[in-house]
């Protein structure tokens, strides 16, 4: 693969400064390629540890990097570096803290194990149903055993306080108690006991 040709340069002027494009140089590929066949291990090692083992983030990195190397063709054929090494470990560097912050500016990314972790959304539905059924077993309750249950249950009466509210004896507001649950019981059939403990 040869070195990209460089377009013909345009002079400047008023006429035409809107429409004129630069070609930039770049890094020649065989240039490339030895750099990365020299250091290409070395960076990669040193990339690692910036990313706490993660390989995969340091080959991205690895290949930010040399890609940084051949849009700067100048860092190159300078010959201010006596190894170009230092150079390429500070541009890793860079390109990594600049990963990092772009990654943390981010939300959080969430893998397939998290989806099955996290709540699942509230479904009404169930819910809805289940208040229309009380409500209709309720309806179909003795007016006795409706009232005990409304006072204890709906409005969170203690057995003495109902018992005062309906002019009866406690022991008689548990019996009802007992006997309205059961036959509620019996009226939502599906229902898991639990809910309908006596």
């Amino acid at each position: 693969m040869s070195a990209m040709p460089l377009a013909p340069l345009v002079p400047l002027t008023s006429a035409n400064a809107g429409t004129v494009t630069v070609a930039r140089r770049r890094t020649d590929a065989h240039a490339l390629a030895r750099l990365e066949r020299e250091h290409g291990k070395a960076l990669h090692g040193f990339l690692l540890g910036l990313t706490f083992g993660d390989r995969h983030r340091a080959e991205d990195l690895v290949q930010e990097t040399l890609f940084r190397a051949w849009k700067h063709p100048e860092a190159l054929e300078s010959g201010a570096h006596a190894s170009m090494r230092p150079w390429l470990y500070t541009v890793a560097r860079r390109v990594a803290i600049d990963a990092r912050r772009a990654r943390l500016s981010r939300p959080a990314e969430v893998g397939p194990d998290g989806l099955e972790q996290s709540p699942a959304a509230e479904d009404r539905t169930e819910r809805s149903v289940a208040v229309l059924d009380v409500r209709e077993a309720l309806r179909l309750l003795s007016p006795d055993h409706r009232a005990v249950l409304l006072l204890i249950y709906f409005r969170g009466a203690s057995v003495c306080e109902a018992a005062e509210a309906l002019g009866i004896p406690a022991g008689t507001v548990k019996s009802r108690t007992y006997y309205a649950l059961r036959s509620l019981r019996a009226l939502l059939p599906g229902y898991e006991d639990g809910h309908l403990r006596p």
